[in-house]
C-alpha cells in the first residue's frame, strides 16, 4: 500500500488551549471586580462589646438593611431614597415577606436623630422589630 493511496481520517479533538486562556482571564476580571462589587456604603459602626453576630437561618429571607451614612442620608442596598421611599419599600417588603429582619446601620458619627427617624419610618410601615447593627470591638 502506497502512502498515496491511505485515506486520511480527521482528528476529532477539541484544542482547549484557548478556551484555557478565555477562562484564565475571567477568573483574573471576576477576582478584580469582587471586592468592588461587595463594598456598598461606607459607614463607621459604633463597637460594643457585648454584640452578639446575627445567626443566619436558612428559613428566614435575606435581611432588610437600612443604611445612615454620617450626613443623614438613608440608603438600601447602594441606592439612596428619601423617607417616603423607605416607608414604600419597607412596608411592600414587610408584606411579601413578614419573616425578613430589619436591620439599621448608623453610622457613629450621624447625629441620633437621623437613627431614630429611621426606626419611626419602618415602624409607620408596619414594622415592630427592628435591630440596630454595631461591630464587635477588638478583644485586647
Amino acid at each position: 500500500m502506497s502512502y498515496r493511496n491511505r485515506k486520511r481520517k480527521a482528528i476529532a479533538e477539541i484544542n482547549v488551549v484557548p478556551y484555557i486562556d478565555v477562562m484564565l482571564v475571567l477568573l483574573i476580571i471576576f477576582m478584580v471586580t469582587a471586592p468592588l462589587l461587595t463594598e456598598g456604603v461606607k459607614v463607621n459602626l459604633p463597637q460594643t462589646t457585648e454584640s452578639a453576630p446575627i445567626q443566619a437561618d436558612p428559613e428566614t429571607p435575606e435581611p432588610f438593611v437600612l443604611t445612615v451614612d454620617a450626613q443623614g442620608k438613608f440608603y438600601v442596598d447602594d441606592r439612596e431614597y428619601d423617607a417616603a421611599g423607605i416607608v414604600r419599600y419597607s412596608k411592600a417588603l414587610h408584606l411579601e415577606k413578614p419573616t425578613t429582619n430589619f436591620l439599621i446601620r448608623g453610622d457613629k458619627d450621624v447625629r441620633y436623630e437621623y437613627v431614630m427617624l429611621a426606626m419611626s419610618l419602618l415602624k409607620s410601615a408596619g414594622i415592630e422589630t427592628v435591630s440596630l447593627v454595631t461591630e464587635q470591638k477588638p478583644s485586647e
